[in-house]
């Protein structure tokens, strides 16, 4: 389903949004609530970014890309910054489960269960446990502490590679966090995700964004698909507009939602940065990228509930380098189940496997290699998974993998970056409107801001950023124009 806009671009706007990710989505409706002028432009053609969707076998299967699961907050941000329909569409994932050489065990994912379980499963004295909620929840990114993710935990469960598996892995899937990142990439996402469980959006994501789509259009804000910004515009260190196809649109400020450093080196240019402000920014390290295994269950035939995730291994410990090296040893199971899509006419299952990558694996390979790999990949993945359904290979009727050549290929990412950059980008990102007068950013950076709920709500936090310069430049016109109307009448 391609998603019909208004397509019209007018010569100037309040804010000129590049990239219609979640960020990108939520910055353009509530800037367009308050009444400004929006121009959304996107490069693909579908909006939601890493939120996608794709079609195959001439559209009788459809694949959602990144839509399991996220945290109980993505419904408070729906119901405030978009409509109450989206938000009651938001419903709970109450399976998870674990399957390694370490243990097996099934979770409701919030933080009673989790509690539960470290202290019955895994022998933590519950005065532990609680201490160590406590703290990753008061952690905040404005705090200056270089604790990594593996000091947390040998913190608070010192030796115990087994709660660090427990504790880490999910945490990795959603934001592609690694045991050497600073432990505020993990403590708050972590926080986030064990108020009270998992989530999905009900009826897929291209609902989603199509709901979306009609919010943005209801708030008059205007979109332009398939189209390529060619330059941000900047004079005398501050946002004059973008080039659309050879012609500047103006604006008093643009938010870019695409690559942080993209943004800088690309749409803008380095020559427009102090020379400090470059040298950090080339500093910044992109995050890892992913790999996934799509899998449509055929028509009139079903699968057993094996759970809504499910992580599993092969490794003997939680490690970072096997984690994202092309041997996979772990891997997210993503299962769909009819009730998913209950619009659907015939009850469908899917399966979406998933892996953390390492760019540089894929991209170097010729084509004939990339081929063979893919299937291997495939391969390995099917014997996987019969561990679970092991009649599996006759009920699929579709399959086949992405890889971060694919992830580049359609977001734009570079080095197919299905997480953005790593936290040290978060400084840059927030401090753009430093260097350059009227320019934001808002996207996947610093790990802390990413998956659904983290890039919705950097959305919010930088349309108010955005918001307040509005208001500030209006102030000090209307205090030009008082002046020249008293210096009229004097």
């Amino acid at each position: 389903m391609l998603l019909k806009t208004n397509e019209k671009v007018q010569g100037h706007y309040d804010v000129i949004i590049i990239g219609s990710g979640l960020a990108g989505l939520t910055a353009a409706n509530i800037l367009g609530r308050h009444g400004r002028k929006v121009l959304l432009v996107e490069a693909h053609n579908k909006l939601g970014g890493f939120a996608t969707w794709f079609y195959r076998s001439n559209k009788k299967y459809i694949f959602d890309v990144s839509l399991h699961g996220f945290p109980i907050g993505m419904k408070k941000t729906c119901r405030k910054y978009w409509n109450i329909d989206i938000a009651n569409k938001i419903i709970q994932l109450k399976d998870v489960r674990f399957a390694n050489p370490q243990f097996k065990l099934q979770t409701e994912f919030t933080r009673v269960d989790f509690t539960q379980k470290l202290i019955e499963h895994f022998g933590v004295p519950a005065e532990t446990v609680e201490a160590f909620f406590n703290f990753v929840r008061e952690m905040n990114f404005y705090d200056n502490n270089q604790m990594t993710n593996h000091d947390l935990f040998e913190k608070f469960f010192p030796g115990r590679t087994d709660i660090v598996r427990f504790l880490m892995e999910p945490i990795t899937y959603a934001n592609g966090s690694t045991l050497e990142d600073p432990a505020i990439t993990y403590g708050i996402v972590f926080s986030n995700f064990m108020s009270q469980g998992v989530y999905t959006f009900q009826g897929g994501t291209d609902l989603m964004i199509k709901m979306m789509r009609d919010e943005l259009l209801q708030n008059s804000v205007d979109i332009k698909m398939q189209t390529k910004i060619e330059k941000v515009v900047v004079e005398n260190k501050a946002v004059k507009g973008v080039i659309i196809e050879g012609e500047l649109i103006t604006a008093k400020a643009v938010l870019s939602n695409g690559n942080l450093l993209s943004t800088i080196f690309q749409m803008v240019g380095a020559d427009h940065f102090s020379s400090e402000f470059v040298t950090k920014a080339k500093a910044v390290r992109l995050n890892s990228s992913s790999c996934q295994v799509y899998m449509a269950i055929k028509e009139n035939e079903s699968i057993p509930h094996i759970g809504d995730l499910v992580f599993t291994s092969t490794a003997p410990t939680f490690n970072t380098e096997e984690l994202l090296a092309k041997k996979v040893t772990s891997r997210t199971f993503s299962v769909y189940y009819p009730d998913t899509r209950p619009q659907e006419a015939t009850p469908k299952y899917y399966i979406v496997s998933s892996t953390n990558s390492h760019y540089a694996d894929w991209a170097t390979m010729d084509e004939a290699t990339y081929q063979t790999e893919k299937e291997l990949l495939i391969e390995d993945t099917l014997k996987s998974l019969e561990k679970f359904i092991p009649d599996i290979r006759a009920k699929i009727d579709f399959i086949d993998c992405a890889t971060p050549c694919t992830v580049e290929r359609y977001t734009l990412h570079q080095k197919g970056a299905s997480f953005g950059t790593k936290f040290e980008g978060l400084d840059i990102s927030m401090n753009l409107q430093k260097e350059i007068t009227g320019l934001y950013h808002a996207g996947s950076v610093g790990i802390i801001m990413s998956g659904w709920l983290g890039a919705a709500n950097y959305g919010v936090i930088q349309s108010n950023q955005v918001e307040s310069y509005l208001y500030q430049l209006e102030k000090a016109q209307n205090f030009m124009n008082q002046n020249a109307q008293e210096d009229q009448h004097a």
